[in-house]
């Protein structure tokens, strides 16, 4: 399995009509929440103050992850850093 941090800044356009951006918002939750009881999107933590998000995933590889991050509705308007993540030496749960 490989863990990656993984972080989303959202940038809607500020015209977007209000309906079409409730149903993106929907369809955003719907798949998040699929692949967080699935068990690869292991956690989500909003970024104070921001319209971005630190997620940590655990999936089989790249490609899994690709294929996640490219299911995103909200996708077109993201802004995507990954970092691969590997144990820590001195982590006393790893």
């Amino acid at each position: 399995m490989a863990r990656f941090a993984v972080r989303m800044e959202v940038d809607l356009p500020a015209d977007m009509d209000p309906d079409a951006k409730a149903d993106l918002l929907a369809r955003e939750k719907a798949w998040s929440q699929q692949w967080q009881r699935s068990g690869e999107w292991v956690s989500i933590w909003r970024c104070v103050g921001e319209y971005a998000n630190l997620s940590i995933f655990e999936v089989r590889d790249n490609e899994q992850l690709h294929e996640i991050l490219w299911g995103l509705p909200l996708f077109p308007y993201m802004r995507i850093k990954d970092t691969p993540l590997a144990t820590h030496p001195s982590d006393i749960n790893g």
